[in-house]
């Protein structure tokens, strides 16, 4: 499962007067902890910021997942609900997670939603949508050098076995 973690950047922009204005940006950021976040945060945004920037927040997301559209550079936050059947009890319970969606307006963003949720064998509600403050989502990419063997005597399984 996923953890997303929602990152404040802080860093000088210039402005149309070529004034410096200082101002905070929300990312949201694929991790495994609190430090590979703030490391991922620093790798991408290194060669996106001009100067100096300050990671000033991390906490963890409660949104569950997030999908992208490229027509659209808005992300929208949703509120999902649903009702599960309690395995001991037999009652209902009602859960309620977060997901966001690029999007132009909120109608879009709820059309999305529809689509993306579409084969959620159970029945869902989105009782709100609102426009998320997030500038940009980082999502996990596999750094596929690391999955290489180091140097080594190295042999297929096969091989071993047929050894016997």
């Amino acid at each position: 499962m996923r953890t997303w973690f929602l990152c404040k950047v802080k860093y000088a922009k210039e402005n149309e007067q070529g004034l410096l204005k200082s101002i905070s940006e929300q990312y949201l950021v694929d991790a495994v902890s609190f430090t590979e976040a703030e490391a991922i945060l620093y790798d991408r945004l290194g060669s996106q910021i001009r100067g100096d920037f300050q990671v000033t927040g991390i906490s963890k997301s409660n949104i569950v997942d997030v999908f992208y559209y490229d027509d659209a550079d808005i992300w929208h936050k949703c509120k999902i609900t649903y009702l599960v059947a309690d395995g001991e009890s037999g009652k209902e319970k009602k859960v309620t997670q977060y997901m966001i969606v690029t999007a132009y307006d909120v109608k879009q963003a709820y059309d999305r939603i529809q689509e993306s949720l579409s084969n959620m064998l159970v029945s869902f509600r989105v009782p709100d949508i609102t426009e998320s403050p997030i500038v940009e989502v980082f999502p996990y990419e596999s750094n596929d050098l690391n999955q290489e063997l180091p140097e080594g005597n190295f042999r297929p399984v096969q091989e071993e076995e047929g050894e016997d």
